[in-house]
């Protein structure tokens, strides 16, 4: 049998999907790569040419989307919301809100902080995108203020895998402080999970 690759730089998106695989238990070939991969990884373009994290291969087929892949890897676990559970379209919604609303700005951050030479890099962007990513996490809070513990279902899913990576990369680009109390206190839980620890442990390599 042919185990699934995940191509994957450390703490990149793509930290999603190595986590959601510690979570789920899922046995992974793991291909680390470094960030970014467009610059210091040129061969890795006849795997995906979009040239991003991650890259899953699996039975010839290729995604690149980590929200997607999350979603192939909770497949038949308790990390999936079924259709029949209530919080089914909210735990969807969830899972497209991880990329499209709270790691776009975080991206624009790493961009102006860490990729561009050092002439280019842009005090004013990185401050507005992180009032801006400020502004939409306080969704998260929304959700987690009546003291629930997870987003959704009543358990651990990979909407929390998702939306607790946007979390967690905030506080690596130095945005924790615009998280609210409760969603500190779940993204505390959520990266105190052995599946947490075990993908950032595996992607020291």
């Amino acid at each position: 049998m042919t185990l699934p690759i995940l191509y994957h730089c450390p703490d990149a998106r793509s930290l999603r999907c190595l986590w959601a695989a510690e979570e789920a238990g899922l046995d992974i070939d793991l291909k680390l790569l470094p960030f970014p991969p467009r610059v210091f990884a040129p061969d890795y373009r006849a795997i995906n040419p979009l040239m991003t994290v991650p890259g899953w291969v699996e039975n010839g087929r290729l995604l690149t989307e980590s929200a997607a892949i999350c979603e192939r890897i909770a497949e038949d676990t308790p990390l999936e919301v079924g259709r029949d559970e209530p919080d089914y379209w909210t735990w969807r919604n969830w899972l497209h809100r991880s990329d499209a609303t709270l790691t776009f700005p975080l991206a624009i951050m790493i961009r102006y902080t860490r990729v561009e030479p050092e002439p280019r890099r842009l005090a004013q962007a990185v401050e507005d995108y992180k009032a801006f990513f400020g502004g939409r996490a306080k969704s998260i809070e929304a959700a987690l203020a009546d003291g629930r513990e997870w987003l959704v279902a009543g358990r651990f899913t990979i909407a929390d895998v998702a939306i607790g990576y946007a979390a967690f990369l905030a506080t690596t680009l130095g945005a924790g402080d615009v998280l609210g109390e409760a969603t500190k206190d779940w993204l505390a839980r959520c990266t105190a999970r052995d599946g947490f620890v075990r993908a950032r442990e595996r992607q020291k390599g």
